[in-house]
Order: C-alpha cells, then structure tokens, then sequence
C-alpha cells in the first residue's frame, strides 16, 4: 500500500477520516458511491504518485475509466481543502533560521490556448514554484503554482515571503536575505553539500509527481497544490 500510495493504511485511515469529517462542501462533486470514500482515495493517492493509466487502476477495482477519473476528479480538490492545516505558510518560516529559496518549473503539455504557460528562461512550458529548503536540505515551504511564464521576482512578490527583507541586504549579497532567507543555491565548481544534495533530492521527487500527471490544463494548478500537501502531510 505505501509504495503504492506513498501513505500507510493508517495515515489513509486518518485521511478518510479528515475528509468524513469536513464533508463536501456545496459546490464540490461526490466521489462515486460504487468505490466508496476509501477506494476512491485510494485510487487518487495511486493515481497522483505513479499517474498509472486510468483503465488499469478501473480493471483492478472492477469499475469503468469513467469512474476512476471522476473519482480523482472529486477527491483530488478535497484533498488541497483538508490538507491546508499541513501545509507550511510563508509567513511560518523561522525568522532565525536560513533558507534557500529558489523557483522551479513543473512541466506540463503545452496548450495552444494557455501561451502564458511558456517559460522562456526553460523554454518548455509548465506551472511555477517557489520552494524553501534549510541549509541541511529540508523542504520547509512551497509557494502556491503561477504560469510558466512568470519570473522567480513575481513570485516573491506574490508569495510575500520577502516581505520584510531589507533592500540593503538584498543588495549587498548574490542571493536574497532577508528575515533570514537566501534565494539560490550558487554552484561555483565545488561539490555540493549534503543539505544541498537531499533538498535537491526531495525537490525532483515532487517535481516529478506534478510532471507526471496527465491532467486538463484546468485542474493542474489544483493537481500541484494536492500534491504539495500530501508530501507536507507525509513528512509531519
């Protein structure tokens, strides 16, 4: 079941449990009475962790694609609303610690309706982060998705995590420090360091959860935010 969903049974117990006990909300779709809440999170977790093809996960539980995909189409917004509490805010990091802050792209298809997800900087298309990891490599924050075609500065700004920085200090150093933050990790020849190395590590595997999912263009940003808070509600 772990290596499957990237939960055990009794972290998805208390996830159903989350979600039995917010309920939805108006507005919201049912997940189909035929799985049921815990299969259908199942299959979600299944599906947003090795983005398996929908007919295999229906023929494992004995129901049609359709199904499958409303399943994930019901579940997956649940998940970003239940799962808030779990995700770390900007203004949450410790002023006294140091991070690193960097921005990076998740790849998505490229839409002829959505030029803005273009990244000229990439020169693919997809959605944009910024992420804050310590020194020793530990993912502490993840700034909500904007268009590819956005800089790192514009996310800064959105995300208010520089909010009280000191323009002085912005610009004495290469990277950013403020409150304690620095943007960017330098690679000047030498050999990374471990913090670097995991951060690094622990940022592909998110990466490539977000790059993997073959989604409509509408629900990515939803599709990013869920994943985003199951890595956080795994790692608590």
């Amino acid at each position: 079941m772990y290596h499957t969903t990237g939960l055990t049974k009794a972290r998805i117990t208390e996830l159903c449990a989350r979600i039995e006990e917010r309920g939805i909300k108006p507005g919201m779709r049912p997940w189909p009475p035929i799985l049921g809440l815990r299969n259908a999170l199942t299959v979600t977790l299944t599906y947003l962790r090795r983005n398996r093809v929908q007919e295999e996960i229906a023929e494992d539980y004995g129901v049609s694609q359709p199904t499958i995909s409303r399943a994930i189409s019901a579940i997956t917004p649940i998940l970003v609303q239940v799962l808030l509490e779990c995700v770390p805010a900007a203004d949450e990091l410790d002023d006294g610690r140091q991070f690193i802050v960097d921005g990076t792209l998740l790849p998505c298809w490229s839409w002829a309706a959505h030029p803005d997800l273009y990244s000229g900087k990439h020169k693919t298309t997809g959605m944009k982060v910024l992420v804050a990891c310590t020194l020793e490599g530990h993912l502490s924050w993840i700034s909500d998705p904007v268009p590819g075609k956005r800089h790192d500065n514009y996310c800064l700004g959105e995300s208010q995590v520089l909010e009280d920085a000191d323009p002085h200090a912005l610009q004495e150093t290469c990277g950013r420090r403020a409150t304690g933050l620095a943007e960017g990790v330098q690679h000047t020849g030498q050999q990374d360091s471990l913090g670097d190395r995991a951060g690094n590590r622990e940022l592909q595997d998110l990466a490539d959860h977000a790059h993997r999912l073959r989604r409509p263009v509408e629900t990515f940003t939803t599709t990013i935010s869920a994943v985003i808070g199951l890595h956080f509600y795994r790692m608590a």
